[in-house]
């Protein structure tokens, strides 16, 4: 037989055979005691839920450190005397209070088990206070490598920024460092040196000046907040602001930058009420708009920390000027703008519960950037900038990491993410209804955490196609799914291979010239194809491949 490869994927040409289990690239890799007690919901945990934080600190850019202390409020939903607290090395808890009294603990590496003495009655609501200080771990590579970045700015002013998912909020502030469990409310309260500002989450409440000339911002974020979306930005700033007339009314929309890029900022956040407008449409109202949003200038590329959005792409369309889909679209718009802010929904509204899912943030967010084109150019610039982001898909190891001891899986994440939920729209086939779709998941999980299981359910139900082996092919293997098809005795032969077991996706195909659904299974199927030179096209807009077998 002669074979001849079609690709749909042309930057990959050999097909990865890992089995759905997905160990490629964790081979070898041993999950510790501290990976356990960081990623997993311990007994010391389960038993109270966390409602209230009051962060109270004082942060030292002379001497690169942080002391101040975390009252706690807290539901017992289960009578036991011992909490886990998390605080990583080299930052130490002093002291620990509650009801007057000066507490017992243990530390285990990066946790710390505090021992309660009164008694924690089912129903009621406790408090504590940890008081605590030192040199929080330096940012490595923020903020994929974050911790606390000591910088400083043009003017010689000290320029520091907070930056810890995965890492986790305990890197530089004691609470309870696993995501299943939000707070509900929260104040942050922050002291710098004179000259200094301090931007936050949620609302500026006031300012106090102190004797010392130093000053103390107290910012209230009255939504459910992530642990990583907490952060301190400090820094020379000056601010403008504007309101955006949105779904739910007004929002205000407050902008932080040092002081020699005023006007720069000015020009390049123009951006942010057209990200608003875009992004309202596709997945509902901003889900902050008692905490505002703000636009705050950082001293690395960006994050997503919760109504209070980091910036550092100097000030550039694309990704620091370069276009990550080579197709010229990614030069429209202000990468870390539309895609950070796009987390607001897709990280912040919506929240996995365990790092292992992180694709929910990454996944939607980083289609996010498509839909904001399709809104200002059209369909077609839309879906050229998606397919371009293939070519950075890896395939090196499943999406989904290794739950319970926080661990990512693939940065595949990010582009093969978007461009399965690329597809996933091609089967739907209504835009009317794939809106809905989207708008529809902000509003079900409105300022919740959630699963994988939760996510795959709702859209299984919405899209009204059982997708249990569609997630399974995308989420959980490695391998590019391959359409396999031939023409003999004006028939057309196809199936699916390089898959999952009883995958089953249906496929839109140019058969002759004329659009075609297949419905493909992992078994041969057939279809009349009379025509003396059959010619079979994949939609491109689809992630797969595709081999035609000819006699």
């Amino acid at each position: 037989m002669k074979r001849y490869l079609s690709l749909i994927y042309f930057s990959f040409f050999i097909f990865n055979t890992t089995n759905a289990q997905g160990l490629l690239g964790q081979k070898g890799h041993v999950f510790t005691r501290q990976d356990s007690l960081r990623g997993s919901i311990t007994k010391e945990r389960a038993w109270w839920d966390v409602k209230y934080y009051h962060l109270d600190v004082k942060v030292n850019p002379g001497d690169s450190t942080i002391t101040g202390s975390n009252t706690i409020k807290y539901l017992v939903l289960k009578e036991y005397n011992i909490m886990q607290i998390d605080l990583q090395n080299p930052m130490m808890i002093y002291k620990v209070i509650q009801d007057g009294i000066i507490l017992k603990y243990k530390r285990d590496g990066n946790a710390f088990f505090i021992e309660l003495i009164n008694p924690q009655k089912i129903g009621s609501t406790k408090e504590l206070t940890v008081f605590y200080g030192g040199k929080p771990k330096v940012a490595v590579n923020p903020p994929w490598d974050g911790g606390i970045t000591w910088k400083k700015d043009s003017n010689g002013n000290p320029f520091v920024a907070s930056s810890c998912q995965g890492l986790g909020a305990s890197v530089w502030w004691p609470n309870k460092d696993h995501m299943y469990d939000e707070v509900e409310s929260m104040l942050i309260s922050v002291n710098v040196p004179k000259g200094l500002m301090d931007v936050s989450n949620g609302r500026l409440q006031s300012v106090k000046e102190m004797n010392d000339g130093s000053r103390t911002y107290n910012w209230f974020v009255s939504n459910p907040i992530n642990n990583y979306g907490v952060n301190i930005n400090i820094g020379d700033y000056v601010t403008f602001s504007e309101k955006y007339k949105g779904e739910k009314g007004d929002l205000d929309c407050t902008y932080y930058v040092l002081r020699d890029n005023l006007s720069k900022a000015k020009k390049q956040f123009q951006d942010v009420p057209r990200m608003l407008k875009a992004f309202e449409h596709w997945f509902g109202p901003y889900p902050f708009y008692k905490d505002s949003y703000k636009l705050v200038e950082a001293p690395y590329l960006g994050m997503e920390h919760q109504s209070s959005v980091t910036y550092g792409n100097g000030f550039k369309n694309g990704y620091l000027g370069r276009d990550l889909s080579g197709t010229g679209w990614g030069l429209k718009f202000d990468y870390i703008i539309i895609h950070e802010s796009g987390h607001e929904w897709f990280a912040n509204n919506i929240t996995y519960k365990d790092i292992a899912d992180m694709w929910i943030h990454e996944s939607f967010t980083d289609y996010s950037e498509s839909l904001f084109l399709e809104y200002y150019y059209g369909k077609e610039p839309a879906y050229t900038y998606i397919r371009g982001l293939k070519k950075n898909i890896q395939n090196d190891k499943p999406i989904i990491g290794k739950y319970d001891v926080n661990n990512e899986g693939s940065s595949d994440m990010y582009y093969k993410g978007a461009n399965m939920l690329h597809t996933l729209r091609q089967i739907v086939n209504d835009d009317a209804k794939w809106r809905t779709i989207l708008r529809g998941l902000n509003s079900t999980f409105y300022h919740q955490t959630v699963t994988t299981k939760q996510i795959e359910d709702y859209l299984s139900q919405k899209v009204g196609i059982e997708l249990n082996t569609f997630f399974n092919q995308y989420l959980r293997d490695t391998r590019i799914p391959t359409l396999e098809y031939f023409f003999k005795d004006n028939h057309l032969g196809y199936r699916w291979t390089n898959c999952v077991p009883d995958f089953n996706m249906p496929i839109k195909v140019s058969l002759n010239g004329k659009e075609e659904l297949l419905k493909p299974e992992t078994e041969w199927k057939s279809l009349s194809a009379k025509n003396e030179n059959p010619k079979l096209e994949i939609d491109k807009n689809f992630y797969v491949a595709g081999f035609n077998i000819t006699e």
